[in-house]
Parts: structure tokens; C-alpha cells; sequence
């Protein structure tokens, strides 16, 4: 039973946003906040599953929280707003967000992205999708494919990938596959290295959209 608590500066759009996800019995909200300090104060308080965070926000900026929250509070984030600037997105992954929602998203696409966080899975929409991969690339998917610009990888790092899609860490990677957590750890750095990605969120994404293109959304 997922966790929330709703951080925007608007009232009117976290009473929205409690209220699309009042849908789901499963998913409780447990706080709201609509400034950086009631954010940090509320997340300190409740540890929610996860936290919808505002980009921007009267007293700073949401991506500036957004790396405490994950590191220290250990929440997942999925950021929130009404602008996909490349930049916002680029800087909130490597801030640790596992998701990058509109403000103009479908009730369901909102449900299905906090579900898809709290349970450890990444959540991007196409469109946020397709600009990450130009930035980390360098290039359009299609390019990429066209010109193999993605690197195939062994099997044994398409298993390790798949363990990070589904949000494990490298400890657990090394007990599901029966290797050591060096070993994962040296796997998943290489992963990384092979698709150019900052984070882990960005290195599951690229290799699931390259291999699978039509799973963009949700993993």
C-alpha cells in the first residue's frame, strides 16, 4: 500500500492530485506540503513510498531537494510539473528521481506512475523518454538504432539490467543471480559505462527503448 505525500506550491493542484489518486484505495496520502521546508518536514515525519515533487517552489527548487530526499530519507521521487525542459528532466534523474510525470498527465497515467515508483520501477512518458535519450546520446533512438550509436550487451548484463529495472540494488542483484556484490557492482558500472548514463534510471531506460521500443513508459 503505497505512501505519498504531494509536494506542490499550488493548493489547488495538490487537492487535484489527492484527489486522481483517491481512485486507488491501495494508495494513501499521508501529507502534503507547498515549500521546500514543509516538504522536507513532512517527508522527515511520515518516510513516505513515495514523494510528487514540484519543480518549482517559492522558497527553491524541487531538484535541489530532490537528491536529500532519495539519498538521506530514502523516498522515491516522481517529479511533477507543467514544463518537460530537457534540463529539469536531466538534472532530476541524476538527482535520483525514478519519475517524470506532466501535470497535463491522464488520472490513470498518475496512478500507474506512483504504483510504478513505490514498487521500485522508473516511469517516464514517451516524450520524456525520447529527450533523455537524445541528451545521453547524443542522438534520436532512431538514429541510434540506425547506427548502432546503443551497444549490445552480454547476457549477463541484460540480466543484471533487468534486476535494475525492477529497482534492485546491487546487494540484491548478487543474491537473485548467486554472484558476489562485487561482481554486480562491477557488472552494473559497465553497464553504464556501455550505454553513457549518469544514473540507473537512465541506464535501464535506454536499454529497454533501444531493445524494446515500445516499452517507453513503464518497466
Amino acid at each position: 500500500m503505497p505512501s505519498v505525500v504531494i509536494v506542490d506550491d499550488h493548493s489547488a493542484v495538490r487537492a487535484g492530485v489527492a484527489a486522481i489518486l483517491a481512485a486507488d484505495p491501495e494508495i494513501v496520502i499521508v501529507g502534503e506540503a507547498g515549500s521546500v521546508r514543509e516538504a522536507i518536514e513532512q517527508v522527515t515525519s511520515h518516510r513516505p513510498d513515495v514523494v510528487i515533487l514540484d519543480v518549482q517552489l517559492p522558497d527553491g527548487n524541487g531538484i535541489d531537494i530532490c537528491r536529500e530526499i532519495t539519498s538521506t530519507l530514502r523516498s522515491r521521487v516522481l517529479i511533477l510539473t507543467a514544463y518537460e525542459i530537457p534540463e529539469n528532466i536531466s538534472a532530476a534523474l541524476d538527482a535520483g528521481a525514478s519519475g517524470f510525470l506532466a501535470k497535463t498527465a491522464e488520472p490513470n497515467q498518475m496512478i500507474d506512475a506512483v504504483r510504478a515508483v513505490a514498487n521500485g520501477q522508473a516511469y517516464l512518458t514517451p516524450s520524456v523518454t525520447q529527450q533523455v535519450i537524445a541528451q545521453v546520446t547524443g542522438k534520436s533512438i532512431s538514429s541510434a538504432k540506425a547506427s548502432g550509436g546503443l551497444p549490445e550487451l552480454t547476457e549477463r548484463e541484460q540480466e543484471v539490467l533487468e534486476l535494475i529495472a525492477e529497482g534492485l540494488t546491487n546487494k540484491q542483484i548478487a543474491g537473485r543471480l548467486t554472484i558476489s556484490p562485487a561482481t554486480a557492482k562491477t557488472h552494473v558500472s559497465r553497464i553504464m559505462q556501455k550505454l553513457g548514463a549518469s544514473t540507473r534510471t537512465q541506464a535501464a531506460m535506454l536499454a529497454r527503448t533501444h531493445n524494446r521500443p515500445s516499452e517507453q513508459r513503464q518497466w
